[in-house]
C-alpha cells in the first residue's frame, strides 16, 4: 500500500492553483470581463451576497460592462459595492442598469500589476512546494518505519516531484498568460 496518497496531492495542488486563479480573476489588464466582479458582495436582503447573485455582468463593447441588477431596490448596493471594491471604478446608474468604464491601466499601473501577479503566482508555487514537503515526509516516515522499501519510498517521492513539476508548469503558463494579457493595450 502505498504511503502518499497522490489523489490527496493532486487535489490540494489543484487547490493552490484555483486560488491563484482566483486572484487573477480581480486583475484586469483594461479589457471588460463579467468575471472583473467575481468577488465582489453587495449588501442585500440583510446579508452579504455575491454581486453575481443579485445581477448579472455583460460586456457593452470594447471598454464597457453593464451590470443588470435584478432588483432594482439593490441597484444602489450594488453601486456602492462596486465603488468600494478594489477595482477603482466608477459605474454609472440608468434605472435598474450600471455602466462601467473600464479605463486601460498606465504603464506604472501594468508594472504593479505584473509585479503582483507575480506575487500571486510565488505564493501559489509556494502552497504547492508546502503540498510535496508533506508528500515527501510521509514517504519518509513510511519508510523509516519500516511500512515500505526504500525503493518504494523513492518511486513514490518522485511520483509526487512529477506531480510537483505538472502543477508548477500550471502556474507558470496562467501567469506568462497573465503577464501577457496586461502588456497588451
Amino acid at each position: 500500500m502505498p504511503a502518499v496518497d497522490l489523489q490527496d496531492i493532486r487535489k490540494r495542488m489543484t487547490g493552490a492553483v484555483k486560488v491563484f486563479e482566483d486572484k487573477l480573476r480581480g486583475i484586469h489588464g483594461g479589457r471588460p470581463s463579467p468575471g472583473l466582479f467575481d468577488g465582489i458582495r453587495v449588501d442585500a436582503y440583510g446579508s452579504s451576497m455575491l454581486l453575481n447573485q443579485v445581477a448579472s455582468v455583460n460586456i457593452s463593447d470594447a471598454r464597457q460592462l453593464s451590470v443588470q441588477v435584478w432588483d432594482v431596490s439593490l441597484t444602489q448596493a450594488v453601486e456602492k459595492a462596486i465603488r468600494d471594491s478594489d477595482l477603482n471604478l466608477n459605474p454609472q446608474a440608468a434605472g435598474g442598469v450600471l455602466q462601467i468604464n473600464i479605463p486601460p491601466p498606465s504603464e506604472e499601473q501594468r508594472k504593479q500589476l505584473i509585479s503582483l501577479i507575480g506575487k500571486y503566482a510565488e505564493e501559489a508555487r509556494v502552497a504547492v512546494r508546502g503540498v510535496r514537503r508533506s508528500g515527501m515526509d510521509n514517504a519518509k516516515a513510511a519508510e523509516k518505519s519500516g511500512g515500505i522499501s526504500q525503493d518504494e519510498m523513492h518511486k513514490e517521492s518522485a511520483e509526487v516531484q512529477k506531480l510537483t513539476d505538472e502543477f508548477v508548469s500550471k502556474i507558470n503558463t496562467i501567469l506568462e498568460n497573465k503577464e501577457q494579457d496586461l502588456k497588451t493595450i
